[in-house]
């Protein structure tokens, strides 16, 4: 009887795991900002070309385990986000991640955080910053909901990460790095596929 109860629960708890888990094929990378639309710019950094680096470090880390990865920019190029959305809706099984680094007028902000819209959205946006929080240096600023329009234009499960502040000095230097910025882009890696089922 005990073994039964066992074997019942162990089945009820991957149940449980497989509601929370999320079912794509593919993940939509937005590097932020582009072209005339620079970002925030400060300690001699520029918001959207850190944001296109990282992407394509988080391109590479995610086809590397075999994902299908579509990317809304490659090149400094300027994409309206309506049009971003528009991209990443051609998909099925698909989630979106958006790129972003922040800043501050208060340059002791620093951190990063996760922002969401829908219920999976935020199911994938705390995989992510725990895998973050793990692996970075910084301060976590948690999960903050949110209708940025890439996530409410958006069909699938999105989120817009802010992968650390600019305007803080301590941040903007490690951002500066580019072994940094690999190492952030396989701990955003790492948080969407252990979002997967």
């Amino acid at each position: 009887m005990i073994g039964r109860f066992f074997i019942l629960a162990i089945i009820w708890i991957g149940q449980i795991h497989s509601v929370h888990a999320l079912t794509f094929y593919t993940v939509v990378i937005d590097a932020g900002h582009g072209g005339k639309d620079g970002g925030c710019a400060w300690n001699g950094l520029v918001e959207k070309k850190i944001c296109l680096d990282t992407a394509l470090r988080l391109e590479r880390a995610l086809r590397a385990k075999g994902l299908r990865v579509i990317m809304t920019r490659r090149s400094d190029t300027f994409i309206d986000l309506e049009d971003r959305a528009r991209l990443a809706n051609r998909y099925s099984k698909a989630v979106f991640v958006s790129i972003h680094f922040n800043a501050s007028k208060e340059r002791s902000c620093s951190g990063m955080e996760v922002f969401y819209r829908s219920a999976k959205g935020k199911e994938l946006a705390a995989s992510i910053l725990k895998k973050m929080n793990n692996n970075l240096k910084g301060i976590n600023r948690g999960l903050s909901h949110n209708v940025f329009k890439v996530l409410t234009k958006t069909l699938m499960p999105a989120v817009l990460i802010e992968c650390a502040y600019l305007s803080n000095l301590t941040e903007a230097r490690r951002c500066a790095n580019p072994v940094y910025r690999q190492e952030l882009a396989e701990s955003i890696a790492a948080g969407v596929l252990a979002s997967k089922s």
